[in-house]
């Protein structure tokens, strides 16, 4: 069994770097990912749609689809972990029109959001 080496990749990401990706590809993100479930995906849709200075820059962006896991007793706070990314497919497109980059996330994504990525050059 070959063990894959992971790839170091700086955020913001490049359209260079995208291309050099392939399906499978392990990777080691450093810089800044923003974590956003469907509300936020909702909110920056609609803020979009009336032509509104969104609170963060999407050009090259990195979104990790979070959920939160129930605060455990004693403890202030629960961990996150990853979140069904298709219940943000209505959205997503507008959003990699509009700069988004990267999604992290799991499951499998709609036919317009595979559309949108390969047009305009982003990963999931």
């Amino acid at each position: 069994m070959k063990i894959q080496t992971a790839r170091k990749i700086k955020i913001p990401l490049t359209d260079e770097v995208i291309a050099s990706l392939h399906a499978g590809d392990m990777v080691l993100l450093s810089g800044e990912v923003y974590t956003a479930r469907d509300v936020a995906h909702r909110r920056l849709y609609e803020a979009l749609n009336k032509g509104e200075k969104l609170p963060i820059d999407l050009k090259t962006a990195v979104i990790f689809y979070a959920a939160p896991a129930p605060t455990p007793p004693g403890k202030i706070i629960g961990s996150i972990g990853p979140t069904t990314s298709y219940r943000m497919d209505f959205f997503t497109p507008k959003l990699i029109e509009n700069g988004l980059k990267g999604m992290i996330g799991k499951g499998n994504r709609s036919e317009e959001v595979v559309a949108a990525i390969k047009k305009h050059g982003a990963v999931y």
